[in-house]
This record gives C-alpha cells, structure tokens and sequence, in this order.
C-alpha cells in the first residue's frame, strides 16, 4: 500500500540545543533504515520550509502508524497522510 505523507516540523525554538541535536540524529538514523528497508521510498524537501513529501510502501495503515509514530520527531510535526491508488490511465501499470 503506497502512502503519500506531508510532514511539517514544528521544534520548539527554546529547546535546549544539545537535546535538539539528539533528537534529529536520531530521526536521520531511523528515516536511513526505513529507506534502507523500503518502506519510505521516496523522501522530498520541501523548499522554504522544514517540511517533506514522503512515499511509504507499507503493508497496512497499522504499519504506516507504527513507523511514522516511531519516528523521534513525531511529537514535534504536523503530519497529513494520504491513501494512493493506481490511476486508471498510468501508462506504466
């Protein structure tokens, strides 16, 4: 199941530097492995923002959940997901 995922990150500006640092260390690290495990394959900057567009390839919503759930920024973003389909006049299905 392919899901488009719209992520917005939001960390506090009076958060303490080195906590900070921790955290998105720790998101670059888990974002690497899910990429490495093909379920997040494909991942877009958003130009001007602190925000991705994200593909996931996972087996369920459950899935989706659990990974975007995990991730060490999550409680910092506002995330929007949305369910893909194929599209009858994709030339490439």
């Amino acid at each position: 199941m392919l899901f488009h995922v719209r992520m917005d990150v939001r960390i506090p500006h009076d958060m303490d530097p080195g906590v900070r640092a921790d955290i998105v260390a720790r998101e670059k690290v888990y974002a690497a492995d899910l990429q490495r495990a093909g379920k997040w394959p494909h991942l877009w900057r958003i130009v001007g923002e602190y925000s991705n567009i994200s593909i996931f390839d996972v087996d369920s919503t459950d899935e989706l959940h659990a990974l975007i759930s995990g991730l060490p920024l999550f409680s910092f973003m506002d995330i929007k997901v949305t369910p893909l389909a194929t599209h009858p006049s994709d030339i490439n299905v």
